[in-house]
């Protein structure tokens, strides 16, 4: 597979679709879509059930607005770049015809200047309203997607979601940090378990999209492998990231409604891969979404639990 073809963009300085003027409210949203707004809903659950784990108890109002606000601007950055890295692919892909820079919504130039504006800004923000480290931290996770997901692994590896999906992983030292003002082995714990969720969380979703990864020559494992060998690999990952949420309940003294949610929403989790697996094997329908969408309840559930435990008196 010729993973370095680049189908030419759509969306230029001088591309007439640009040039029709819009108004301001549709302006405002074509920007707005340029930051992936269904992305930060994994902020948010993340984010704060951490910090109230880091603060054992309800932290500080204003330090939780700052750091999602900061965390949001940050992860917005990210994903502008990513729209404006990717537009050539993003314009031969149905799912992703439609976003500001295929359209001509945005300029590449316009996305360019709102992305590093939304990343400078960020990093002053956490800086100046929670603390260095966060800051750091923020800044490091806009490296790591746009430089090492999105230019380097992405076309080139199968695996690519796997160790780019670390970007993905940082709010929750970013949270805890933001509390703290350190790390400890807690929030490396919460830092291992979103690494580990997200390959089955996403590879089934390249499964879906096979044949459209294939036509852009991006090498998502969902793409280039069979549904049996996808499905096992997101059987591995399901049980590694269970195990791994059950390790925060000795480390971070985690009380029943937590430890109870490990367990009955991982035994879950791991039901769904197996159904995967096993409807792949057999040459049936494998129905990647209900591992999707039951990755994305799994993990919303652990963190509200996160989040309540320690408000509890036991």
């Amino acid at each position: 597979m010729d993973t370095t073809r680049t189908p030419d963009a759509p969306a230029s300085e001088s591309s007439p679709v640009s040039a029709v003027p819009r108004s301001f409210g549709r302006t405002l949203r074509a920007y707005v879509a340029l930051t992936k707004p269904r992305v930060l809903e994994l902020l948010l659950v993340t984010t704060v059930p951490v910090m109230i784990l880091a603060q054992n108890g309800l932290p500080n109002l204003w330090l939780v607005l700052a750091t999602v606000i900061g965390g949001s601007l940050s992860a917005g950055s990210a994903a502008a770049f990513n729209m404006y890295l990717d537009r050539d692919i993003d314009a031969h892909m149905q799912r992703t015809v439609n976003r500001p820079l295929v359209t001509g919504e945005v300029s590449p130039r316009g996305a360019l200047i709102f992305a590093w504006s939304l990343g400078v800004f960020s990093t002053l923000w956490l800086w100046l309203t929670t603390n260095a480290l966060a800051a750091i931290l923020s800044a490091t996770a806009i490296f790591f997607y746009v430089v090492i997901y999105t230019m380097i692994l992405k076309r080139r590896t199968e695996q690519n979601i796997v160790w780019g999906g670390i970007a993905g992983c940082f709010p929750v030292v970013i949270g805890w940090s933001a509390v703290t003002g350190s790390l400890t082995w807690t929030p490396l714990i919460l830092f291992a378990l979103v690494f580990l969720w997200t390959p089955p969380h996403y590879w089934p979703l390249s499964m879906k999209y096979k044949t459209q990864y294939e036509e852009v020559d991006v090498p998502m494992l969902g793409a280039t492998r069979s549904g049996a060998q996808v499905g096992l690999q997101v059987i591995l990952y399901a049980w590694a990231t269970v195990a791994c949420s059950l390790l925060l309940i000795p480390v971070a003294e985690m009380g029943i409604v937590y430890t109870a949610s490990a367990l009955v929403f991982g035994g879950w989790f791991i039901y769904e891969s197996h159904r995967l697996y096993n409807r792949a094997v057999r040459g049936t329908e494998p129905a990647p979404m209900r591992v999707f969408h039951a990755s994305i309840t799994y993990l919303t559930l652990l963190f509200v639990a996160i989040a309540v435990d320690p408000l509890l008196p036991f």
